[in-house]
């Protein structure tokens, strides 16, 4: 009832809360009888306002398009039909799912109350106000997330894992369950904020005369935003979720290669002498690759999901997928109870083959997890063929979208679009081995940065009074 008060009174406001309340899905009830979380309730307190106070405007907006001589300038929404197309895709994944409970239930959380709040953050955080509004969100929000996950780092306190929580394998969680979940929530954030700090740092005019105002005001901020990045990629190091480090650094390789011509061969300079000092040093070339032929622990029961996930849709699932919330039970019949560690040990296999001590010292139990931690399988598997290939679209739309912005675009606008494309490239690279959309925060994260870019897009075409 508060929420819905604020919102009606302070629309912009509340959105603002909304973002910088991402985590607020972990709380969760029923609303007579259907499960809910504090999330959800504030997407739709915002979508309803915005829909009642702006009613009449909307419906004189849908009917000017059938009439015959209409001279108003007609803009198109941003992702119209690939959000019409998601909804449709979505909601047949249900089907596929035999309309269950727990489907209806991501298709609501995950794609309709998604769609929704694009909706709301297009209209309402408009120009370069809604702009710094929704990166203040973003940021006050990343900053609770790392101050209690330095917290747990420190004292070990509020980690319910003990093997998490041990000193010597402590991995913080944040308000988050396990590990990655805070890499992941933070990852597209730093580089985003990233963008927003380069731009205000471009922008920014030292003066004697009023420099009280400016330490005040321009210098805090800066020095805010540069606090809560450091917090942030500190947060991320003690999970150790190595996705998200991955994603962060390639993020912000790319970033250096589109800010300028100075910063791009700064950056191909140091990643020659990265790659050369990895190729010299044996210690770090091995760990490298390992890494990436997924040699390491994780990556063993990573390719094992995979290889488990390729055989249950390639058995007459290549098109459906799973459906939603189904893939746990559509995989049981082709998963493994558990699989025997490799190593560099060159008598591996006679020692597996000989010993049943060696053996059970490398026999890995493994769970069927809900989704198989790889961005092309978890769309495949939950949406189908159709839905995998919507997705490549969507991401493949916004990269053009925000690689053609960058052409035109002045100084406070190209950054903070620059960032929001490196965000999207450290949420596919984490993807590779992980699940960076199909989670309450995750995905309303997403759209958020896809209704950013295109706002920056429509404003450069249109001019921000005019949308």
């Amino acid at each position: 009832i508060l929420f819905f008060i604020f919102s009606w009174r302070c629309l912009d406001w509340a959105v603002m809360f909304l973002i910088a309340a991402l985590p607020s899905y972990l709380i969760r009830f029923n609303i007579f009888g259907v499960p809910a979380t504090l999330l959800e309730i504030m997407i739709w307190i915002v979508f309803l306002v915005w829909l009642i106070k702006n009613f009449s405007l909307i419906k004189n907006n849908f009917l000017e398009n059938f009439k015959k001589e209409n001279k108003k300038v007609k803009i198109r929404y941003p992702f119209d039909w690939e959000l019409i197309f998601l909804l449709l895709v979505a909601f047949v994944a249900v089907g596929v799912s035999s309309f269950s409970s727990s489907s209806l239930g991501i298709f609501k959380a995950y794609f309709f109350e998604s769609v929704m709040f694009f909706i709301v953050v297009v209209n309402v955080m408009k120009g370069d106000k809604g702009r710094e509004k929704i990166l203040w969100s973003l940021a006050l929000s990343a900053l609770a997330v790392s101050f209690l996950a330095i917290y747990q780092k420190i004292t070990g306190q509020l980690i319910y894992n003990p093997i998490w929580a041990a000193p010597e394998t402590r991995r913080v969680v944040s308000f988050f369950g396990y590990p990655n979940a805070v890499g992941l929530y933070l990852g597209p954030i730093v580089l985003v904020l990233t963008g927003w700090l380069v731009g205000s740092i471009k922008n920014f005019q030292f003066s004697i005369s009023n420099f009280q105002t400016i330490f005040n005001a321009k210098i805090f901020k800066k020095i805010f935003i540069v606090l809560v990045i450091v917090m942030s990629v500190l947060s991320i190091y003690f999970a150790k979720s190595k996705g998200a480090l991955l994603g962060l650094a390639v993020g912000l390789v790319v970033f250096g290669l589109l800010v300028n011509k100075k910063i791009r061969w700064v950056t191909i300079i140091f990643c020659i002498l990265i790659g050369v000092g990895i190729v010299t040093y044996q210690p770090s070339k091995k760990l490298v690759y390992d890494t990436i032929t997924f040699k390491t622990f994780s990556g063993q029961i990573r390719m094992v999901g995979w290889e488990e996930s390729w055989g249950m849709l390639k058995d007459n699932r290549l098109i459906t997928g799973a459906g939603l919330a189904n893939f746990k039970t559509a995989v049981a019949p082709y998963h493994a109870e558990g699989f025997f560690i490799k190593n560099d040990d060159p008598d591996w296999l006679k020692n597996l083959r000989n010993s049943a001590e060696y053996r059970k010292k490398m026999w890995q139990p493994l769970e069927i997890y809900l989704y198989p931690h790889n961005i092309i399988l978890n769309f495949w598997s939950e949406l189908g063929l159709a839905g995998l290939l919507l997705f490549i679209w969507i991401i493949l739309k916004y990269f053009y979208i925000g690689f053609k912005n960058c052409r035109q675009l002045i100084v406070n606008y190209k950054y903070i679009n620059i960032g929001l494309i490196c965000a999207m490239v450290a949420i596919v690279i984490h993807g590779i081995v992980d699940v960076p959309y199909f989670k309450n925060d995750l995905s309303i994260m997403f759209w958020l940065f896809v209704a950013m870019i295109s706002m920056i897009n429509l404003e450069k075409n249109y001019g921000e009074n005019n949308i």
